[in-house]
C-alpha cells in the first residue's frame, strides 16, 4: 500500500480492462506525482476516458493494480478525495449555476457556512461568479462544463481527473483554465489529471502520458519527450514513439 511519502497520487501496475472481447487497456503501469499536472494525451479512441473511468473506480473488469492516494481505486475512503469530470456536463439544467453547486455541497456534507463559502470559492475559479444566478440550461456548452469543473472542486479534493476539460473552449478560456490548473496544484497542492486529443496543450503539464490503441507510449515530462526521441513538437514526439512502435510490431510478427 502506498503512502503520501511515495510521491505518486496514483500507480498503475499490468493494469488492464478487456470489454467485449476487446483488450481496451493493455498492460499498463504508469505513476502520477502528487501536486503536478499530469496530461494524459492520445487520439479518440485510444482508451483514455476508460483509464480515467479506473482511476475514479467506475470502470468495470479491471485487472492488475491500481492505487490511488494510498487505497485501492474505487473504495470508500476516496469518494471525497477525488474529484472527477466527464466529457458531458453533469448538471441540472433546471437549477441555476449556484444552486446546482449548493446541491452537491450538501450531498458532500458540507455545513451551512462551508457550503456558502465553497460555493463562491469554486465558481470564482472557474469565473462563473457573474452567471452564478443563472438557469444551467441557459448557458452555453462551455458555460455548463465549467459549472461541472466546479462542483468537483467542492470540498478540495486532492486528486481532479478531467476528461477532456478544454474541449470547445475559447482560446482564452482554455488560457484561464490551465492557469487555474496550475495554481490549484502549486497553491492547493491538487494533483491534476488531465485528458486531451489536442496535442498543443502538452506543454502546459509537467509531466505527459502518451496512449496509443490502449498502450502507455511514454511517461515523462514534456522536455525530456523531445530531447528522447530528437524532436521539437510533442506532436512530432509522439508521431515518431507510433512509428518506433509500429517497427517493433512488425519486427515481433515475422
Amino acid at each position: 500500500m502506498m503512502n503520501c511519502s511515495s510521491g505518486a497520487a496514483v500507480r498503475a501496475g499490468g493494469l488492464t480492462v478487456v470489454r467485449g472481447g476487446r483488450t481496451v487497456l493493455d498492460d499498463l503501469s504508469f505513476e502520477v506525482p502528487h501536486a503536478t499536472v499530469t496530461g494524459l494525451l492520445g487520439p479518440s479512441g485510444c482508451g483514455k476516458s476508460t483509464l480515467m473511468r479506473a482511476v475514479v473506480g467506475t470502470q468495470a473488469k479491471v485487472t492488475g493494480t491500481l492505487e490511488v492516494l494510498g487505497h485501492p481505486a474505487g473504495t470508500a475512503p476516496l469518494r471525497s478525495r477525488v474529484g472527477y469530470v466527464t466529457q458531458a456536463p453533469s448538471v441540472y439544467t433546471d437549477l441555476t449555476a449556484r444552486q446546482n453547486l449548493d446541491y452537491f455541497a450538501a450531498v458532500l456534507g458540507l455545513s451551512r457556512d462551508e457550503r456558502h463559502a465553497q460555493v463562491e470559492r469554486a465558481l470564482a475559479d472557474v469565473d462563473l461568479t457573474s452567471h452564478a444566478g443563472s438557469l444551467a440550461g441557459n448557458l452555453s456548452g462551455g458555460q455548463r462544463s465549467r459549472v461541472s469543473l466546479a462542483v468537483a472542486l467542492l470540498g478540495s479534493p486532492e486528486l481532479l481527473v478531467l476528461d477532456e476539460p478544454t474541449v470547445g473552449l475559447d482560446p482564452v478560456l482554455r488560457r484561464d483554465l490551465w492557469n487555474l490548473f496550475h495554481r490549484l496544484a502549486g497553491e492547493r497542492g491538487t494533483t491534476l489529471l488531465i485528458s486531451s486529443h489536442v496535442m498543443d496543450e502538452a506543454d502546459r503539464c509537467e509531466r505527459l502520458l502518451l496512449m496509443r490503441a490502449g498502450r502507455i507510449l511514454a511517461d515523462d515530462t514534456p522536455d525530456a519527450l523531445r530531447e528522447h526521441t530528437g524532436t521539437g513538437t510533442i506532436e512530432d514526439a509522439f508521431l515518431h514513439l507510433v512509428d518506433t512502435a509500429r517497427a517493433k510490431e512488425k519486427e515481433t510478427a515475422r
